[in-house]
């Protein structure tokens, strides 16, 4: 069963090697977050036999040990030959971090997640980049499709058709055909989309892939420390295992209240209690911008 999905994961990948190449004139990107998809989507880049580059968007919210993991697997491809690339955010030209943004931005909600844009998906422009986008992730990504033409919004993305780019269906003869393609946005590759949690720690173990030392620690997701969508479980225990960040967070936040004033919070601790949305606290589910004035 695993080995199924790996053939046809890797028949995606060179599908669309081959589109960027045509498209693009440039070799796929392989997304690269330090977690155990982008693992997996490393190791079947490898076997693919595709020219490719790696790409990582520097959060500046990982934790050290996705840091440190990052650093170990570019320099161990690097050695094969393979170009990576670290992208450090900037904003208006000027290198930031999530400790500057936060005072000119705000907390980061679930409603406006502009630490998303900002750190992670604006790194490659005007190339064609493959993700480890799954199904089995959330309901939200259960939407998302093995190729995708992405627009503006969530709005905006739609499945990749022939008039498009490609064929969809990975039962139909002609999926590797392409007929008088007009790029019409960014394309996005997601070959490990039908993968489930099993199938990827299946494969980790039976290839031997190193992984993320976070797993071991109780993690079963890996990401930018404090990230609102996550439960107020995992992130209490984020700031647990890394209390530095939680200090940071809270000095982020005194700047914002002194340089924007809050009716509602004297200090950072007070803002950063309701925006950890303590279900025993009331408010906490509010989360609008509006409301923390």
């Amino acid at each position: 069963m695993i080995m199924d999905l790996e053939q046809k994961s890797i028949e995606r990948i060179k599908l669309a090697a081959l589109m960027s190449e045509q498209y693009y004139n440039a070799p796929l990107i392989c997304t690269y977050s330090g977690g155990k998809d982008s693992d997996v989507m490393l190791e079947l880049f490898k076997r693919s036999g595709v020219k490719f580059e790696v790409v990582n968007s520097h959060t500046t919210v990982d934790a050290p040990q996705t840091v440190y993991h990052i650093r170990e697997k570019f320099k161990e491809i690097e050695e094969q030959g393979i170009k990576t690339t670290i992208v450090y955010p900037t904003y208006k030209g000027k290198s930031c971090t999530m400790w500057n943004m936060i005072p000119l931005k705000g907390a980061p909600t679930r409603k406006k997640r502009w630490c998303c844009d900002l750190f992670k998906e604006n790194s490659t422009p005007g190339r064609m980049v493959a993700t480890g986008v799954r199904w089995d992730e959330s309901l939200k990504r259960s939407e998302r499709e093995e190729y995708e033409t992405l627009g503006k919004s969530i709005k905006d993305k739609k499945k990749a058709t022939y008039s498009d780019l490609i064929l969809n269906n990975d039962n139909d003869s002609k999926r590797n055909v392409i007929e008088r393609c007009e790029i019409k946005g960014a394309v996005v590759a997601n070959p490990i989309i039908d993968w489930k949690n099993k199938d990827i720690w299946g494969y980790i173990r039976s290839e031997k892939i190193n992984y993320n030392p976070l797993y071991d620690m109780g993690y079963s997701r890996v990401g930018c420390i404090g990230c609102p969508i996550s439960s107020y479980k995992k992130r209490c225990k984020e700031f647990f295992d890394f209390p530095k960040y939680q200090e940071n967070y809270i000095k982020s936040f005194d700047i914002w209240i002194l340089k924007k004033g809050s009716d509602k919070f004297k200090n950072g601790q007070e803002m950063f209690d309701w925006w950890m949305e303590n279900p025993k606290m009331q408010g906490q589910i509010t989360l609008f911008e509006e409301d923390i004035k």
